[in-house]
């Protein structure tokens, strides 16, 4: 059952795999990595994660070296979310039947020999950008059934009571490799190019799997895998359908990152076409942009629900600083604004995932957060290319601000939709010094009417 459009808590009631009191137990910020299998995950996932900035970095940089063009490495982002836009679903289905642990051997393996081989076709100089497309559709293919696997398996590992902390603290290790892989990408390409970025994410895909390999399986939590079995894609569907708390968060998340999220082809085309700063500028501004989501991420750890009005917020003022950023006039307020837009990005990224997951039944969880997946991931085939001509035709400045301003026209528009559906209102105030933002039912202001 759902717990109603415009619910303004966690947007679903209790489940058998979720806390059965999230508003009156705090835990500590680091609690889920007093776990023993999630801690090996985690220390396993940082080393990957770094590797795999670098890569996103050198990537990016490598085919605007190859083509010099905005457009073409739009393509490249929207070849390597492609796969999860047209197969992602189908991943969902495969991650409710196999074992997670395995899965995650196997895509782990996969996207470890896409980074080597890459390597090895930029060291020996025989790289082509179409070598570049094929690689980035090859991880993506991976990613297809990768994504939803970790994501579920965090459940296995921590149980129900530490799962919205690992979430999060999934998004601060993501977020504090993001920190290192862009700034140790940009030593390595001006040092000694490109080609050794990518064999270090190759290598790096050592240490996930050592983690997974060294996990206790009598420690996990047994998660009934969905059998084999025709409608399954349909079942999770119509699932979904009959949750309008999960329809309105997962569509969202969907604008905001289809249109707003499209950094790969705004910031190397600010850092070499408006301020003229070369490689090291923007590896400084993906870095800045992570302490601010490290940040977000963190306070994501610390807060006690994942509520649909932090949502909203966190959209609008993601959407109103990219186009504060669009039309700053210097290479540092640019730089500056990063943070802010990365923590409210992380807000928007951590509190969707959360309520998401929160909210769905296990045996339906690869499904759904497949989908969610799929329209949080996929969206860049979509929004990359368009931010790529945008861009080439009108310059970077109004390829960020229309991505910003499309971003906070629909976290405004779902906040309204929510509002009327609902039966709620906006309500700003304060509270203990503090400015609240918040959904109420109109009763309430009718009540205190009437009694006055």
């Amino acid at each position: 059952m759902s717990s109603g459009p415009g619910a303004d808590s966690a947007p679903a009631p209790t489940t058998p795999d979720t806390p059965p009191t999230p508003r009156t137990r705090k835990s500590s910020m680091f609690s889920s990595l007093k776990v023993r299998n999630y801690r090996l995950f985690f220390v396993g996932q940082v080393v990957s994660n770094i590797g795999t900035w670098m890569q996103r970095i050198a990537q990016d940089w490598l085919v605007l070296s190859l083509t010099g063009s905005a457009t073409a490495v739009g393509v490249t982002t929207a070849l390597q979310f492609l796969p999860m836009l047209l197969f992602g679903l189908y991943g969902g289905v495969l991650v409710d039947r196999l074992p997670k642990r395995r899965a995650l051997l196997f895509t782990q393996s996969a996207m470890g020999a896409t980074g080597i081989a890459l390597a090895v076709l930029t060291l020996t100089g025989h790289v082509q950008v179409w070598h570049v497309y094929v690689a980035a559709f090859a991880v993506g293919l991976a990613t297809v059934v990768d994504n939803p696997a970790r994501q579920t398996f965090v459940s296995e590992m921590v149980g129900p009571d530490q799962l919205q902390n690992a979430v999060s603290m999934n998004s601060a290790n993501f977020q504090s490799a993001r920190l290192v892989g862009p700034a140790v990408a940009g030593v390595m390409i001006t040092g000694v190019g490109t080609g050794w970025a990518f064999l270090a994410n190759g290598l790096s895909f050592v240490a996930p799997i050592a983690g997974l390999l060294m996990m206790r399986a009598r420690e996990l939590h047994v998660v009934e895998r969905a059998p084999r079995g025709k409608g399954q894609l349909r079942e999770g569907l119509h699932y979904v359908a009959g949750r309008p708390d999960l329809i309105w968060t997962i569509v969202l998340v969907g604008f905001v990152s289809t249109f707003g999220f499209n950094f790969p082809v705004y910031l190397s085309a600010f850092a070499d076409d408006v301020f003229h700063a070369g490689a090291g500028s923007y590896s400084l501004f993906n870095t800045l942009m992570a302490v601010g989501s490290l940040v977000g991420a963190l306070l994501a750890a610390r807060r006690g629900t994942a509520k649909m009005r932090v949502l909203v917020v966190g959209a609008v003022a993601f959407g109103t600083l990219e186009i504060v950023a669009a039309i700053a006039p210097s290479l540092w307020l640019f730089a500056l604004l990063m943070a802010p837009i990365g923590m409210f990005g992380m807000t928007v990224n951590v509190t969707g995932n959360t309520s998401v997951q929160m909210g769905t039944d296990p045996a339906m969880r690869g499904r759904v957060m497949s989908l969610y997946m799929m329209v949080f991931m996929g969206g860049s085939p979509i929004g990359a290319p368009i931010a790529g001509w945008i861009t080439d035709a009108y310059g970077v400045r109004a390829g960020l601000a229309v991505g910003g301003a499309i971003a906070a026209a629909a976290a405004v528009t779902v906040g309204l939709v929510l509002a009327r559906v609902g039966n709620l209102r906006l309500s700003v105030g304060w509270n203990r010094g503090h400015p609240q933002v918040r959904f109420v039912p109109r009763e309430a202001r009718e009540q205190l009417a009437a009694a006055a």
